[in-house]
């Protein structure tokens, strides 16, 4: 039985995943390469180590919240923490390509360990009442023995596939997250441009089939202009975007809604607003 947990990313979401293990029972030993951010956690009952590898020792399960593929390469392996990765389990949580998830798992299992992708869709909000849907993929008998703690996370973890299912569908769940709010984004515009009430607009828009719930999440950010309260970074969903357009291309399908997301997204960057909400991508739909 599972009694304690590494963890290694604080960000928004880590952090919050992190609590909701402390919440469950789980001991859990964390690290950030931001070390203010990994302190926050002292007072919610978490071991904070001030060492990558520290972290990575002190259970024979660890999470993977970190921002990208280059950034898990150069924690597991720069200069060689072969020791210990050997008998470890990683699980690998953030969003990254099928074929880095890949490549990531065949050297750590080159190495003794075992990998499992799981990224997740939701945030904070949803990590801390454990209502985060969870995508996995790997061998079956590995998802089995990590079930256990997934469904601290999410009612039911979904086993996708081999490794790189689950980071395939992540990138697919990721454009509708993007594309859809870049096309809210671009009729409120329209509709405000235009001098109508954007409550008339919400009004026709809800019970149509055109309505998605996020819409509504997202619009008091947009009409505001006040994106501070980031449940995701648009920085973090530019990286996705190109994630998207990358895949989509090798895979033959046209990147060409991807490529518009992503110029969008980078107008949004260069207004200052990278760590702003993704929604912050509404306020750059204007030129």
């Amino acid at each position: 039985m599972l009694t304690d947990v590494s963890l290694l990313g604080t960000g928004l979401l880590g952090s919050s995943v992190v609590r909701r293990l402390l919440a469950t029972g789980l001991s859990v030993t964390c690290w950030n390469r931001t070390g203010a951010k990994a302190d926050a956690l002292r007072g919610a009952g978490a071991e904070v180590a001030s060492a990558a590898d520290d972290a990575l020792g002190a259970s024979p399960v660890a999470l993977l919240y970190l921002a990208d593929a280059a950034a898990i390469r150069e924690l597991l392996f720069a200069p060689s923490p072969a020791r210990l990765l050997a008998g470890r389990t990683l699980v690998q949580m953030g969003t990254i390509a099928p074929a880095e998830s890949v490549a990531l798992g065949r050297e750590v299992e080159t190495l003794g360990g075992s990998w499992l992708e799981a990224p997740v869709l939701g945030s904070g909000p949803q990590a801390l009442s454990g209502e985060l849907i969870v995508l996995c993929g790997g061998e079956e008998a590995l998802f089995a023995r990590c079930r256990p703690l997934l469904e601290r996370l999410g009612p039911d973890p979904v086993l996708v596939g081999e490794t790189g299912k689950a980071a395939a569908l992540k990138l697919a769940l990721n454009n509708l997250i993007g594309s859809l709010t870049a096309s809210f984004g671009v009729s409120l515009a329209l509709v405000r441009a235009s001098g109508i009430d954007p409550a008339l607009f919400m009004k026709v828009l809800r019970p149509s089939a055109l309505y998605a719930p996020t819409f509504d999440k997202k619009l008091p950010m947009i009409l505001s202009g006040d994106f501070a309260a980031a449940n995701f970074p648009a920085r973090h969903m530019l990286k996705d975007m190109r994630l998207v357009e990358a895949e989509a291309t090798r895979l033959g399908v046209d990147p060409g809604l991807a490529r518009a997301v992503e110029a969008i997204l980078e107008r949004a960057l260069a207004r200052g607003l990278g760590d702003a909400d993704y929604s912050a991508l509404a306020a750059a739909v204007t030129t």
